[in-house]
């Protein structure tokens, strides 16, 4: 059997994969990864990291070799807007920073790839243009999907605030504290909002100033409505206002305006049925009804 012969382009597309898929192995396997989960995990429990003997302090924002270079290849701003992002999605453990990047980097290497070997078997502009347009979703693909996650996120804070201030203002009004409340309603809690108070009595514990933990509370989130409330609670703590009565406030603000968001999307109902109405189903009413006559108009002319 005589051997294949591939082309220069075909060459070069397999290259790129092979170069990929190594640079993902590498990333996947970083034994730094393993530490910076080992220190995460003693900093959720209190307690202090045991690294071994002559390993050298471990930062967890320090990244590895294959994590720096994936680093190199992103440009400061997409990395710090896709910072921003995963804190808006909640930190998904499984995808950290330097995962995203490297696919982002990964998915734009396959799909210049496969334009490549696309553009070879079937050139002209199309294929050019078809080929930087994937290229372009490929990239920002990670991007794409983090935002849908905190937009779902920040819309399930906003449905559970109300609630969530009622249990703090039973809470308080039974003689916690506002801290005392805040974990109480994070432990009791299962949605992102308990999620992010537990994290933000964790910063508060790490030595932030409360002012500033609650500032990083709304800046995570991005809901306005969180955002208002903690505005009300640094103004309250700053003027001596008793928080019980900023509580009860704040909970029958946010009551009224998660009811008046619903009504607003029932009102919105009719015009989005509007639309399906005329393309899908008034044409096919039309026919089945008018249909007939039409034939019979039809025949009596042409008969």
């Amino acid at each position: 059997m005589s051997p294949i012969a591939l082309t220069p382009v075909a060459l070069t597309a397999i290259v790129a994969i092979g170069l990929s898929l190594a640079l993902l192995v590498l990333v996947v396997l970083n034994p730094a990864g393993r530490e910076r989960r080992l220190v995460r995990q003693n900093l959720d429990r209190g307690m202090v990291s045991h690294v071994p003997a002559g390993s050298g302090p471990v930062d967890a924002d320090t990244p590895g070799g294959a994590a720096l270079f994936v680093r190199r290849l992103t440009p400061p701003k997409a990395a710090t807007r896709l910072e921003r992002l995963l804190g808006r999605a909640g930190r998904p453990p499984a995808w950290p920073l330097e995962r995203l990047l490297a696919a982002k980097v990964l998915l734009a290497a396959g799909a210049v790839a496969l334009s490549v070997l696309f553009a070879t078997a079937a050139p002209g502009a199309l294929a050019v243009v078809l080929g930087i347009v994937v290229t372009l979703v490929a990239y920002f693909l990670p991007e794409l999907l983090l935002h849908g996650r905190g937009q779902e996120r920040s819309k399930a804070i906003g449905l559970e605030l109300a609630d969530t201030l009622d249990q703090m203002t039973i809470a308080v009004e039974a003689g916690l504290g506002f801290e005392a409340a805040m974990a109480k309603a994070g432990k009791n809690g299962t949605g992102p909002l308990a999620q992010e108070m537990v994290r933000t009595l964790q910063d508060m514990r790490m030595g932030l100033s409360r002012r500033d933990a609650y500032d990083l509370l709304a800046d995570r989130t991005e809901v306005q409505d969180l955002r208002r409330f903690v505005r009300a609670v640094v103004q309250a703590d700053t003027y001596g206002i008793a928080i019980a009565d900023v509580l009860r406030t704040q909970a029958d603000e946010m009551r009224k305006k998660r009811r008046q968001r619903a009504e607003e999307q029932a009102m919105k109902i009719p015009v989005k049925v509007i639309f399906p109405l005329m393309l899908c189903i008034l044409p096919v009413l039309f026919i089945v009804l008018l249909g007939p006559a039409v034939i019979g108009v039809i025949d009596v002319f042409t008969g």
